[in-house]
């Protein structure tokens, strides 16, 4: 069995279903079941290498055995490691059954056929999942939401279920707090007159302002601090122009 951090909660990919399914195959098939393994938070395209759950499953196979899994994409949801996985199960003598059929009932060309073609469909689905989750994240940072990492100096997180009368309960909102941003400010205009990274961290070190984790500037995190703000201002007009 496996289930990856994303489909933990996911309808139909639990271990409870994968586990009734199994058993439900084994009854049908009339095979006894010695021993479970399983893959818990591990995602589809780790390696075979990395599959603790899976390797165990395989060291238990003898000749005539039977590998069962609820489903292929339980497997893997990438092509190269279900092929591995598929040889490695042949070379113990055993066979790996689907509770789904997917085309693991015989090695007629059909059936192989089918095999490949669930394969590349669930690497599909997974891409798509990837894809769709950046696209969340992206829209998030995009809305001021925090979506991971520490908060950036000039920022401070939001402690209210509520922003300009929208009601946004459990999301953790970025605003900008007034003291660091004027900071910030006094940094841009050091720096649009001509100074260095280093002499504008003396600087601030001098007036006695200290980074968001009370330590002393360096030059790295001056720029480190100009550049987030030129990627702000630049989202803020990406923003406006099209709402325009």
């Amino acid at each position: 069995m496996r289930v990856s951090t994303d489909e933990q909660g996911a309808s139909g990919l639990g271990l409870e279903a994968q586990r009734a399914a199994i058993q439900a195959a084994a009854d049908r098939l009339g095979v006894e079941l010695v021993s479970w393994h399983t893959d818990s938070g591990v995602s589809g395209a780790a390696p075979v290498e990395k599959r603790p759950g899976l390797l165990g499953a395989i060291a238990d196979l003898d000749s005539g055995a039977v590998l069962l899994v609820a489903k292929r994409d339980r497997l893997a949801r990438d092509p190269i490691v279900s092929a591995m996985t598929e040889q490695l199960v042949t070379r113990k003598g055993a066979r790996l059954v689907s509770a789904a059929g997917e085309g693991t009932e015989s090695d007629d060309p059909t059936s192989v056929l089918m095999r490949r073609m669930v394969d590349a469909f669930s690497e599909y689905e997974r891409l798509l999942i990837g894809a769709r989750t950046k696209a969340a994240l992206q829209a998030k940072r995009r809305r001021g939401e925090k979506t991971g990492g520490a908060v950036p100096y000039g920022w401070r997180l939001q402690a209210t279920s509520e922003i300009n009368g929208a009601a946004v309960r459990g999301v953790a909102l970025l605003v900008e707090d007034p003291a660091e941003q004027a900071v910030i400010q006094d940094v841009e205009a050091m720096r649009a007159a001509g100074g260095s990274l280093s002499s504008i961290a003396a600087e601030l070190n001098r007036r006695g302002i200290t980074t968001k984790r009370g330590s002393s500037w360096t030059h790295t995190q001056i720029g480190r601090v100009l550049r987030l703000a030129k990627d702000q201002r630049d989202r803020e007009a990406d923003s406006g122009s099209q709402a325009a």
